[in-house]
């Protein structure tokens, strides 16, 4: 019997899904760009304001960065689950800029094209 109940409560549980920011950067000619440099920076000025944040990726061979947002959102707690972002991209003396709302628990996805 206490079997039967460990796996109903094993089942009942969901596992979030995770919270993920991909950045996909593309040169003036619609290119997807490996190895920019990809800066995620909170907007501390943001309504509600975003909590202070910066981390930096290399875009990988097939022309994107992921951001794993699940450590921003698991220090903001359960109530916030919205951060804004604006997102910087260098690459050589290339460079491109574009604002994001990263939700917890989906994979938010923006474009920034170099110029």
């Amino acid at each position: 019997m206490s079997v039967i109940a460990v796996l109903l409560v094993m089942g009942s549980c969901k596992k979030k899904d995770p919270s993920i920011l991909k950045v996909f950067v593309r040169s003036a000619n619609n290119e997807l760009v490996n190895n920019a440099k990809v800066i995620l920076i909170a907007d501390v000025d943001s309504e509600p304001a975003t909590p202070a944040y910066v981390d930096t990726v290399q875009s990988n061979s097939s022309g994107f960065a992921t951001f794993d947002m699940q450590e921003f959102f698991d220090l903001l707690g359960k109530k916030e689950t919205t951060g804004y972002f604006d997102v910087l991209v260098k690459k050589d003396t290339s460079e491109g800029s574009g604002y994001i709302r990263c939700r917890a628990h989906i994979t938010n996805v923006i474009t920034i094209n170099l110029n």
